[in-house]
């Protein structure tokens, strides 16, 4: 906790000194690596508690992200990394589990920046993390964090964003994205958001930032106080994404048959708020939706064949 403690200082004070949307930015090329180490048991008590996993089973889906985030938070405060870390947003997320893991096998974890792309609102960087037991890989994801800056094309224009393969995805924004990242094209996500039937409805305090960053490291000030909220452009602290994600994962049933997660943020949380989880019967499409409808997430789960949710 030092370590990330220090990163996030490292990354107050680098932050006003970085300009995003540079045309000559890059990224840095380190790979960050944990060496294997053993699931605390204390953490993640208490992370799965917040989210709401069983205490039993195969360690939860987004975990792993949480155990790597001193890692990214390390690298997206160094000097090289382009991009100022005080008030990045999550836009989106795609898990892809190997095989279930569990809290008692030793964990490597490996964090690199994989590219930059131009958004409407700004730029995005794309970061990927690994983890593997005795140097099999287990699980891995990409994640999505845009920095918002004015972002235009020499007409003056808004750029698309487009994928490697060079084809123009659907366009997302904290705010209202339509699209998640896969391996290749952005892949969509349930096009009838809105639609899918309640399931449960949670209502969230409104020091669920602070909670949550306690337990996970992450203390973006967007999502600790309105004050700090406020000089991002929020009105009041949001929660965050990846308790969104984690907490709509706990209710999608055994995590072993899942074989991969695609999550993207629509809506800010202002918090405190009551929100709505809802999802299809086979519990492979889900959303979180706000008092009044406003979608926040919408997700997609993908399983074995032949095996389906809690339904």
């Amino acid at each position: 906790m030092t370590s990330l403690t220090a990163s996030l200082a490292r990354g107050a004070l680098t932050s006003p000194f970085k300009r995003a949307g540079r045309p000559d930015a890059t990224l840095p090329p380190d790979r960050l690596t944990r060496p294997a180490a053993p699931v605390a048991p204390g953490p993640l008590a208490a992370y799965g508690r917040i989210c709401g996993f069983t205490e039993s089973g195969p360690l939860p889906l987004t975990y792993p992200h949480v155990l790597a985030f001193p890692l990214t938070m390390r690298l997206m405060t160094g000097p090289s990394f382009p991009l100022p870390v005080l008030g990045l947003v999550h836009t989106w997320i795609e898990i892809t589990p190997q095989r279930a893991a569990t809290s008692v096998e030793p964990l490597e974890l490996t964090v690199h920046a994989q590219q930059l792309t131009p958004h409407r609102r700004g730029t995005e960087v794309t970061m990927a993390t690994e983890a593997r037991v005795g140097g099999e890989l287990v699980w891995e994801s990409r994640s999505g964090y845009l920095s918002r800056h004015r972002q235009a094309t020499p007409d003056g224009t808004a750029p698309d964003r487009r994928t490697p393969d060079g084809t123009t995805p659907v366009r997302a924004t904290p705010e209202r994205a339509t699209g998640v990242r896969g391996a290749g094209p952005v892949t969509a996500v349930p096009p009838a958001a809105g639609g899918l039937p309640a399931r449960a409805e949670w209502r969230l305090p409104s020091d669920l930032g602070r909670r949550y960053g306690a337990v996970s490291g992450d203390r973006n000030p967007i999502h600790l106080h309105p004050l700090t909220a406020r000089l991002f452009g929020f009105p009041r602290a949001i929660a965050h994404g990846m308790w969104t994600v984690a907490r709509c994962l706990a209710e999608a049933g055994d995590p072993s048959s899942i074989r991969s997660v695609q999550a993207g943020f629509r809506a800010p949380v202002l918090l405190p708020a009551t929100v709505t989880y809802a999802a299809d019967a086979t519990g492979n499409a889900f959303e979180l939706r706000g008092a009044k409808g406003r979608v926040h997430l919408v997700g997609t789960v993908t399983r074995q064949a032949g095996v389906s949710g809690p339904g």
